[in-house]
């Protein structure tokens, strides 16, 4: 199993509404894909920006993931909402 921890950049001033609208629907969407097991948005308590979990069976499925129509479209979709782009970091699940 691999995380992705997908750091957001700010969010542009009175987009959060349009942003959070952004991360169901391109979660219905991830869930399709191969590899998919689940993807969580965070909130900081104080400060910061959001950052998501984002779980999946190998570092094959993120690298597909990233690469799809689907990856492209959200992309798309969320680019006008941020100051900036998503940065992941990546880690493989070593103990449960």
């Amino acid at each position: 199993m691999i995380i992705a921890i997908i750091h957001f950049p700010p969010i542009k001033a009175g987009k959060e509404k349009e942003f959070l609208e952004w991360f169901e629907w391109s979660n219905r969407e991830f869930a399709k894909l191969k590899g998919f097991l689940n993807r969580k948005l965070l909130k900081p308590k104080v400060g910061g920006t959001y950052a998501a979990i984002l779980e999946l069976e190998s570092h094959e499925d993120f690298l597909a993931l990233g690469a799809s129509d689907t990856h492209a479209e959200a992309g798309k979709r969320v680019s006008p909402l941020l100051d900036g782009r998503p940065s992941p970091d990546l880690y493989d699940v070593v103990m449960m």
